[in-house]
């Protein structure tokens, strides 16, 4: 009977899970498309409403100065978090497909904390400044209202803000951090085998 196994050998025979370099690619190439997708999106949505709220301000020429300001918060609210958020583009941008797999370690984990920014501070600013500047927007037309259709016209904008505050914005975070920390594992992965 032989008692001499080769355990190395043995060890690096065995079939494991290691990722597949070019579906992580794929990926990765897909993250970085959706993301420049949304961000895009973003851009549009958030510039076209804005021109409709020029618009409305300019063609209905709301009388009290509280409209003016909310009108002027939630235009200031839109562009501070486009301003931020276009800073994303340029590390989406910086992704391609001649870079090491360091490289795009480095850029997945600017990403990750540019993402954790404007989920928290930027995110929070846009919110807080949005609801301000709706409510202030608000008072001169619901002033007009009866007492319940002014309730009503300030609860449904409020509940409109809490499914997005407290349901649809989470829910967003954690898909996306989920995205980007499944990316980030894998390239790690891979590095560390490329290491040994």
């Amino acid at each position: 009977m032989d008692t001499n196994i080769d355990f190395k050998n043995i060890w690096k025979q065995q079939t494991s899970n290691k990722p597949n370099i070019e579906e992580l690619l794929g990926k990765l190439k897909k993250f970085k498309n959706e993301n420049l997708r949304k961000l895009i999106l973003t851009n549009l949505l958030l510039i076209a409403t804005s021109l409709s709220i020029t618009f409305i301000w300019y063609h209905y020429q709301p009388q009290l100065v509280t409209t003016k300001i909310g009108i002027i918060l939630v235009i200031l609210a839109m562009v501070i978090f486009l301003l931020a958020y276009n800073k994303l583009f340029m590390l989406f941008y910086k992704i391609d497909d001649t870079q090491s797999n360091s490289d795009y370690l480095q850029n997945l984990y600017l990403v990750k904390n540019k993402q954790k920014f404007m989920q928290t501070t930027m995110l929070n600013l846009y919110f807080i400044m949005l609801f301000l500047g709706i409510c202030l927007y608000m008072y001169e037309y619901a002033s007009r209202m009866t007492l319940m259709y002014g309730i009503l016209a300030y609860g449904l904008t409020f509940i409109w803000i809490g499914i997005n505050w407290f349901y649809l914005r989470p829910k967003t975070i954690r898909k996306q951090q989920l995205k980007i920390d499944e990316l980030i594992d894998k390239f790690e992965e891979i590095n560390n085998q490329l290491k040994e």
